[in-house]
């Protein structure tokens, strides 16, 4: 069971965002997010979005940090994956 955290590299709201992952559990992914302070507005259904201001404090709070191919293969093998297509609310037309 580990927290992983990618590198961040998607610039919006003037700063720059990595995800926070569990390759367990989203219990686990839940209970990290709490004990390290990230809202709840950053859960975006198999992960959180937190800003690079914050990278090294994940990473003492027991994070570790893998790049974003590993992160999203490591996601998926899980199973807690949910994919683009799977973000997007129905469609119309």
């Amino acid at each position: 069971m580990t927290v992983l955290i990618d590198p961040p590299l998607w610039p919006k709201h003037g700063t720059i965002w990595g995800h926070v992952v569990s390759d367990a559990s989203l219990d686990e992914l839940h209970a990290f997010a709490r004990r390290a302070g990230l809202p709840e507005r950053g859960f975006d259904l198999d992960h959180y979005d937190y800003p690079i201001e914050r990278q090294a404090d994940l990473i003492e709070a027991g994070a570790t940090l893998v790049g974003p191919r590993d992160l999203v293969r490591r996601l998926a093998r899980s199973g807690l994956r949910v994919r683009p297509r799977e973000r997007r609310g129905p469609s119309f037309g």
